[in-house]
């Protein structure tokens, strides 16, 4: 027992040395920094050319999803998601020990040249991930947790990092013995992260950008938008266009749908006018029945 106090209490120490690091000291590798960068230039690019013309710049809820990507991105890790992944992890490997599992790895990437093992990592934390968003939908009391992100009323970049803090739990959860099985570290890879955090934003963005034949691998508002239409189209009750990064896997597996040009379709979901709209009792909703 005093094993895992020791980790949970270093989990705290080490994890409030990182991020002041990441305050203080600006870098390449630093995503503190780049968090702001990615987020100053989707919001530049929504005064130069808004796709909706008559939402405000300081958008509904603007600042409250401001507050959530630091909340998402650094402060629940903070507060206790670090120290306590880090208990059960510890944990998890334990149990693992005592059935004679010493390591989880089943496929060894190491040897990869660096891009193939980019690559790999990319694509297959996006599937995981994809899969997970349609549990999100599917699962009723997921849903209920879910319901804080489609909780958006006008869309903007910001709007990517509001959820519910349950959400880092569910995913990190479900994707951690996959990715661990193909022996990646959960913090391997800098540039796959940067690079979904700002096609994350560029999804919620209020931009309209052309891809071309590109639509069909990338996500983008314009199908992202009809992900966060208060009424989906017929026949889809559980949601459409769950893509994360790629909107490949819903081409793939018919559940993309982009009935029109969206612009300026409602936003929400049916009931959402009554849900609340304060951060402390939206991350409350969901935790009793």
């Amino acid at each position: 027992m005093q094993k895992y106090i020791d980790i949970f209490l270093d989990g705290y120490r080490g994890y409030g040395s990182y991020l002041w690091s990441e305050i203080t000291t600006p870098g390449p590798y630093n995503y503190f920094y780049w968090l702001i960068g990615v987020s100053l230039f989707f919001f530049a690019l929504e005064l130069v050319v808004p796709w909706r013309k008559k939402q405000r710049a300081f958008r509904k809820d603007f600042w409250l999803d401001v507050f959530y990507m630091f909340f998402n991105f650094f402060l629940f890790s903070l507060i206790i998601y670090n120290a306590a992944s880090n208990v059960v992890v510890e944990a998890f490997n334990d149990l693992l020990g005592t059935i004679g599992i010493t390591n989880l790895v089943a496929i060894e990437v190491s040897g990869w040249p660096v891009w193939a093992q980019l690559v790999s990592l990319f694509v297959i934390r996006d599937f995981i991930q994809w899969n997970v968003h349609r549990l999100l939908h599917r699962v009723p009391w997921l849903w209920e947790f879910h319901k804080v992100h489609h909780s958006v009323e006008e869309m903007g970049f910001a709007a990517h990092l509001r959820y519910h803090w349950m959400e880092n739990v569910v995913y990190n959860a479900l994707q951690y013995i996959p990715l661990a099985m193909i022996g990646f570290g959960v913090d391997d890879f800098f540039i796959v992260y940067v690079f979904t955090l700002a096609v994350g934003h560029f999804n919620h963005s209020n931009i309209k950008v052309p891809l071309g034949p590109l639509k069909y691998v990338l996500n983008n508002p314009q199908m992202h938008i009809w992900h966060h239409a208060k009424a989906w189209p017929e026949g889809r009750d559980h949601g459409i266009n769950f893509g994360i990064t790629l909107s490949l896997w819903d081409y793939v597996f018919g559940t993309a749908d982009i009935p029109s040009d969206g612009r300026d379709i409602p936003l929400g979901f049916p009931g959402s006018e009554d849900f609340p709209k304060d951060f402390v009792h939206q991350n409350l909703h969901g935790l009793k029945r």
